[in-house]
């Protein structure tokens, strides 16, 4: 072999064995309370997407690309949130956003989302109007809205106490607080229930007794109430040291009582029953596997917010890869109408509104465990399109 053919054989087994140069990551923004009054629903919103995105990632990512997941602190704070999100969408350059669990923050997030030309889904925010009057073509929404869960409560209720039931709802004074109030009491009032007073507390509340006199006034059968994270926990213990939940069902929205601040409320949560979109007690295949998975790594059991962040990775990664790319019109073209497995079984992306449609479930708190106690299917639950901007 001659000097020169030695050299060439030399560069070509050089280049050979160089590693391969890894695939560029796919970069999914999470804006999420990982502090503050909501951190305990931001955990879920955590270990919902990173334990499908390590599950992605074993097998091969998205379109060959590993999944990486950039968190940021939103406060459960819109003005946080915004700043966070433009940061994310403007430095890091990610693909997708998602995390918000302030409805306030969703909205606003959407309106950036717009602008900057780049998708946003939440798993956690309530309110109707995310997908109703202030929709956005940039926004999805791969939870259950409070129309769907008031359907879902609302129906058991009628069942279990009857028409003219009086109910006393308190909720926090923002966005997903009056939003869960309005969408419960239009349903429990088509049903023939009545309203007996109404009142809205601050956000971190830490003395709910100055309401205790008007809800006694009232003499409700019933309080809904759509408190959420750590204000449940005084809110419960407060009804029960004043003697309010004797004789007093008390029911609420979804995120009200979950599996993170279960142990905190102890037996002061039991007989409480809410509209959900996931319990641990789906019996599926999916939900059993899920719940074996999420045990393992977590020593805890998911909620709403864990399994709809779990399914939210598979929705991109499904989305992505009927587009066949992370751009982001043709990513969004992808998500309207699609369809895709999660712990909850199949949901469907609604195409006019950009909300799932899935099955609900009404559960009850026993022995600090859910229990369903009834269904409702998704096409009945979901309720009409109200989106008229896309």
């Amino acid at each position: 072999m001659n000097r020169i053919a030695a050299l060439s054989l030399a560069i070509l087994t050089s280049l050979v064995a160089l590693p391969a140069t890894a695939a560029e990551p796919v970069k999914i923004g999470v804006v999420t309370p990982l502090t503050g009054t909501y951190a305990p629903i931001g955990q879920q919103v955590r270990w919902g997407l990173e334990l499908a995105t390590r599950e992605v990632n074993a097998s091969g990512g998205i379109l060959g690309r590993p999944v990486e997941l950039i968190f940021e602190d939103e406060e459960a704070n819109p003005a946080v949130a915004t700043q966070k999100a433009e940061k994310l969408f403007q430095v890091t350059k990610v693909d997708f956003l998602t995390g918000t669990v302030n409805s306030g923050s969703t909205l606003a997030v959407g309106q950036l989302a717009e602008r900057n030309n780049r998708l946003a889904s939440t798993t956690v925010s309530f309110s109707d109007a995310i997908t109703g009057d202030k929709c956005s073509p940039n926004v999805f929404r791969v939870n259950a809205r409070a129309g769907q869960q008031s359907a879902a409560l609302a129906e058991w209720l009628a069942k279990d106490k009857g028409a003219g039931t009086a109910i006393y709802y308190l909720g926090p004074d923002y966005e997903m607080g009056r939003n869960t109030v309005a969408a419960f009491k239009a349903a429990a009032e088509a049903r023939k229930m009545k309203t007996v007073g109404e009142v809205f507390a601050p956000l971190g509340n830490n003395d709910y007794s100055p309401f205790f006199g008007q809800m006694r006034a009232a003499k409700p059968a019933v309080l809904y109430t759509s408190v959420a994270g750590n204000d449940t926990a005084r809110l419960f213990t407060q009804l029960d040291e004043y003697g309010l939940r004797k004789n007093l069902l008390i029911i609420g929205a979804s995120g009200t009582v979950t599996s993170q601040n279960m142990g905190a409320l102890g037996k002061v949560a039991d007989g409480y029953v809410t509209g959900v979109g996931y319990s641990p007690e789906i019996d599926s295949p999916e939900n059993k596997k899920f719940l074996a998975a999420f045990r393992a790594a977590y020593k805890a059991d998911p909620d709403l917010y864990g399994a709809d962040s779990y399914g939210l990775i598979y929705f991109y990664k499904a989305a992505v890869e009927k587009a066949k790319s992370t751009d982001t019109d043709k990513v969004r073209t992808a998500m309207s109408g699609l369809k895709w497995m999660t712990p909850q079984g199949e949901k469907e992306m609604r195409a006019g509104d950009h909300q799932a449609v899935q099955d609900m479930y009404a559960v009850r708190v026993e022995n600090g465990k859910f229990r369903i106690v009834s269904k409702v299917p998704g096409p009945q639950a979901v309720g009409p399109d109200t989106c008229t901007r896309f």
